[in-house]
């Protein structure tokens, strides 16, 4: 189905274009996700060449995520600009912010090369439901005045998966994924070689065929949490003996099974029991 057939058959998508075509030229923050991946397809079908991508590759950030966005960008005739970043010392720590200050420091840095190519307006991939969970990072978005076109035009997961789908996007039914980061307790020094393993874990388990998995690190434990349409996958004495195996060979000395399954931003329930 075309972008035009599908604006007629939903009024709420055809708005949600006429505010992305008013912008007239932008950069979309694009991590190759359900959502941005969305968000740049309307973006090149709306406004053509004057709609670029512009990546953030940085330590916590699976390098499997960055060949992706790369395929899909060139799958979608995007062009597509990439942003090396480290560690900044403001979330070395973890801080229990550490999404606000990365937010501040990563969008910043996309609001510059944006400029210095053109492109005055930056927009993020951030969708109405990303209003349920603690997220600090929403706060840096509004103070440095970054555009998020699916959540001001109220768009939700769902309806953005379904749009996808009809559009032919084969990111419409791809699990969620967030940095590296987030499989780290809050207030825990972070180090690369914590982030190698946690994203060589993952990696290997989604090549089993377990694809929403996130690797929790708790020292030298890993605790899986896997999404409970995919918990039958795992529950195999043979598959879990493997999956212990390897992630020891990776560095893991415990690997644990979270028996209440994937749980976006686990690690928020500290902040909320105020631990």
């Amino acid at each position: 189905m075309t972008l035009k057939e599908l604006r007629i058959e939903n009024p709420k998508l055809d708005h949600l274009c006429v505010s992305v075509e008013k912008l007239e030229k932008l950069a979309v923050a694009f991590s190759g996700g359900v959502d941005s991946t969305f968000l740049i397809k309307i973006a090149k079908e709306c406004l053509g060449d004057s709609a670029i991508a512009v990546t953030v590759n940085a330590p916590y950030i699976a390098g499997w995520e960055i060949d992706e966005a790369k395929e899909l960008t060139n799958s979608l005739g995007v062009r597509h600009h990439f942003i090396e970043l480290g560690i900044s010392d403001e979330v070395l720590n973890n801080p229990e912010d550490r999404c606000y200050k990365c937010k501040k420091i990563v969008f910043s840095k996309i609001i510059e090369f944006a400029a210095s190519e053109g492109f005055p307006t930056v927009a993020d991939g951030s969708n109405a439901d990303d209003k349920k969970d603690y997220r600090p990072g929403m706060k840096a978005l509004d103070e440095l005045k970054v555009k998020s076109p699916l959540l001001e035009n109220d768009i939700t997961k769902e309806e953005i998966r379904l749009w996808s789908k009809a559009l032919g996007l084969e990111t419409w039914d791809k699990p969620p994924y967030a940095c590296l980061l987030t499989r780290i307790p809050y207030n825990t020094i972070v180090d690369f070689k914590s982030l190698e393993m946690i994203e060589q874990a993952e990696k290997t388990i989604i090549d089993l065929g377990i694809r929403a998995i996130r690797v929790r690190k708790h020292g030298d434990i890993a605790r899986l949490e896997i999404s409970k349409e995919e918990m039958n996958k795992i529950l195999n004495l043979e598959l879990m003996t493997e999956i212990a195996e390897l992630l020891k060979t990776i560095g893991f000395e415990y690997v644990t099974l979270d028996l209440g399954g994937y749980t976006m931003g686990s690690f928020n329930r500290s902040i909320e029991k105020g631990v």
